[in-house]
């Protein structure tokens, strides 16, 4: 590798631009993580582990998150950190289209799509707390707890 080649890489590491704009990125905190975002398109780079913590802000630790990468495909946008072309996936097979690094360095996120992303999410945590409190009722009922018998007894006794 060339000379020109290592510096204009380093220079890249340090100076993220946008793979939307070419806009160099600024480093931000938000909702307690360290986050590079654009100030042009408000797009935003998360290291590979961000996801997850972004996630984590709104999601109840004692849930299964599930499968967040469906219909994978290629992008149009390189990696910030290794150049490579980056690919597209539809995150938790909802149609909301996320670039990531198949080498792990990270996530783009589009303007906006870290907030669709925390609303998916508050939106799963409560549709899996209203599916688990129906199987528990449904439990309950089965094994008798409602009203000392089950659902099931309460039949046959009806027929007796």
């Amino acid at each position: 590798m060339e000379l020109k080649q290592v510096f204009n890489k380093l220079h890249k590491e340090v100076n993220m631009e946008c793979p939307r704009d070419e806009v160099t990125l600024e480093t931000k905190t938000e909702r307690g993580i360290e986050i590079d975002e654009c100030p042009s398109c408000n797009g935003k780079w998360l290291d590979q582990h961000e996801l997850d913590l972004l996630e984590d802000t709104v999601f109840v630790a004692e849930l299964k998150k599930g499968t967040r990468m469906y219909a994978i495909r290629e992008s149009d946008i390189n990696c910030l950190k290794c150049n490579e072309q980056m690919a597209t996936f539809n995150y938790r097979a909802y149609n909301l289209p996320i670039d990531y690094c198949p080498d792990q360095h990270g996530f783009w996120l589009d303007g906006g799509e870290d907030k669709q992303i925390l609303s998916l999410m508050k939106k799963r945590v409560g549709d899996l707390k209203r599916s688990r409190s129906a199987e528990m009722a449904w439990n309950d009922n089965l094994l008798g707890v409602a009203g000392g018998k089950s659902i099931f007894n309460r039949i046959k006794d009806f027929f007796r």
